[in-house]
């Protein structure tokens, strides 16, 4: 068996000294793989993804990427190491262009680096290309997360983490957006993504975590957690399950 692409173990922190949010909550994604986190509101989800990605302190525990121990690494420096992070909010400059915002992503390249990497863009996204010169702000929410997502690729990231990358859209977009991620898998990159819509997320995803209070409460494959009694009840409603 291959070595995960991202390891995550045993990780305690939070916001302030004193005070964890996460008790021990690990995870493992590997190369090309599609991994959701879910679970109730206030379990740590989105502390674990922004613990990885160096924006909480990590108190113990240990986080590897590709093979090196990257626990609290500054965001930037993770950047380098092939992580990208898309925050769900705030991600977008919405002053400025698509196409500056997506210049502004690529500012780290060489010119000609910067150059592949925004035809890339713009050939993976065509929306983008249609809008390219409107601002940010005139955006549909999906095409904002189309553009943040087509920013974090720029670097061309092993790993692309997302935080609730359907919040606000309609189930048309959401889908959309979705189909666009798991395309992005089948091209190699490996998604860990925090979720809050369920459905949508076992509709991608090839493995998920469920934490409660800061901890794994349950993993496995969509179909395994979605054959669960309190898996149904809470998260899929009583048609959710799958026989």
């Amino acid at each position: 068996m291959s070595m995960p692409l991202l390891t995550a173990s045993d990780l305690v922190g939070g916001y302030r000294p004193g005070l964890p949010i996460l008790h021990g909550a690990g995870i493992q994604v590997s190369a090309g793989e599609f991994v959701a986190l879910i679970g109730p509101n206030g379990a740590g989800k989105s502390t674990l993804m922004k613990a990885i990605a160096g924006i909480v302190p990590i108190w113990s525990g240990q986080v590897e990427l590709a093979g090196r121990v990257v626990t609290n690494t500054p965001p930037h420096r993770l950047a380098e190491a092939e992580l990208a992070f898309v925050p769900q909010t705030n991600n977008v400059f919405t002053s400025l262009t698509i196409d500056e915002n997506l210049r502004l992503g690529a500012a780290a390249l060489s010119r000609g680096q910067a150059g592949q990497a925004l035809a890339r863009s713009y050939e993976a996204f065509p929306d983008l290309t249609r809008f390219r010169n409107v601002p940010a702000r005139a955006l549909s929410g999906g095409q904002r997360q189309m553009l943040a997502v087509a920013r974090a690729l720029l670097t061309s990231p092993k790993l692309l983490m997302l935080d609730e990358p359907s919040a606000g859209l309609s189930p048309l977009m959401v889908s959309d957006v979705f189909s666009r991620l798991k395309a992005l898998v089948h091209d190699g990159v490996a998604i860990l993504m925090v979720e809050q819509n369920v459905k949508a997320a076992f509709s991608v995803a090839d493995r998920a975590y469920v934490l409660t209070e800061g901890r794994n409460r349950l993993d496995g494959t969509p179909e395994h957690l979605s054959a669960m009694d309190e898996i149904v009840e809470l998260y899929l409603g009583g048609g959710g399950r799958k026989h």
